[in-house]
């Protein structure tokens, strides 16, 4: 299989009074033909390795290759085989409506007229956006802008993809469209690559073939979700319903690998990946005397976020 991405012994450090490590000998490979998924908390590095691998950004050390091409090298012969799009990103002009906007850019990359018109009306369809074909995009919703982005990145038909975040914030229905599209676009069309990253890990989980987690500037593991889920057979997953409380405590107690919580409307939803059952006690002991209430304790069936909290000691926030 031919080699889509090549990442070797990157480093990428930001100067000035206190210089900064955004990558640190980052090792990477991805084959064409797969949905790769990267997974890492905000500061991770993430989005300074895809600004490196489309070209936008030099690395400081290492090398990278894109379609087997060096970024630092041959740039220009990577630009016109991939395209990018970021979540939540303002872009496209307020005043030409989607149609419009789509055709702009699609004569960017000099994509022939009739192919152009084409494929935009196909991805409209697939996107559920041809009512709004001739509105303006000032006049459009959040969800159907970030729709029309994501078309704006098939619209040039990539070889690669780079989609940082493409479902931030947006509804149930408009995202589960995206990954239904982005499923298609890598499975039925072929020699196409997609490099994701998500702060949604259900979304992980299903639509990548690999994954790779990231932190403070360097890669933690690398395998398939499942193969990646092998790897927590020694430790427990519990999930513990709560009253308000300060949760900060949890991460420190002995047994403990990794803490993730996130609000509800009775309180807080608390995912603990242990490496001691016993040590329960002790959280339910913390909650106690931080003013906290135990509604729910389940036990849970490890899934990929088990496997991020119990290598990154936090969730992805």
């Amino acid at each position: 299989m031919a080699c889509a991405l090549e990442v070797t012994s990157l480093s990428r450090t930001f100067n000035g009074k206190q210089p900064i490590v955004a990558l640190e000998n980052v090792d990477l490979r991805v084959e064409e033909g797969e949905l790769f998924g990267l997974l890492g908390p905000n500061g991770a590095g993430k989005t300074t390795l895809i600004k490196i691998l489309s070209t936008l950004l030099l690395p400081s050390n290492g090398t990278a290759r894109v379609l087997g091409y060096d970024v630092a090298k041959e740039a220009n012969k990577i630009r016109p085989l991939i395209n990018m799009v970021s979540g939540g990103e303002i872009s496209g002009y307020g005043l030409l409506t989607v149609r419009e906007n789509l055709w702009m850019f699609s004569q960017f990359y000099g994509v022939p007229g009739d192919v152009a018109r084409k494929r935009i009306d196909d991805l409209l369809r697939a996107f559920s956006l041809e009512d709004k074909a001739d509105s303006k995009v000032r006049t459009i919703s959040t969800g159907q802008r970030q729709r029309m982005n994501i078309i704006r990145g098939f619209v040039t038909d990539p070889r690669l993809i780079f989609l940082d975040e493409p479902t931030l914030g947006l509804d149930v229905n408009t995202s589960r469209a995206i990954r239904d599209h982005l499923h298609r676009w890598v499975k039925e069309e072929e020699g196409k690559t997609l490099l994701l990253t998500t702060h949604y890990m259900k979304e992980a989980e299903e639509l990548c073939d690999r994954v790779a987690i990231i932190d403070r500037g360097t890669i933690l593991a690398c395998d398939s979700p499942a193969g990646l889920k092998r790897r927590m057979n020694h430790a427990s997953t519990f999930v513990l319903d709560t009253t308000p409380f300060d949760t900060s405590s949890l991460s420190s107690i002995e047994g403990v690998k990794g803490v993730s919580a996130e609000d509800t409307e009775a309180g807080k939803r608390i995912r603990l990946v242990m490496e001691d059952e016993s040590a329960i006690s002790d959280v339910i002991s913390s909650v106690v005397s931080h003013s906290g209430r135990v509604l729910a304790l389940n036990k849970a069936e490890a899934t990929l976020e088990d496997v991020f909290i119990e290598m990154v000691g936090r969730g992805l926030g």
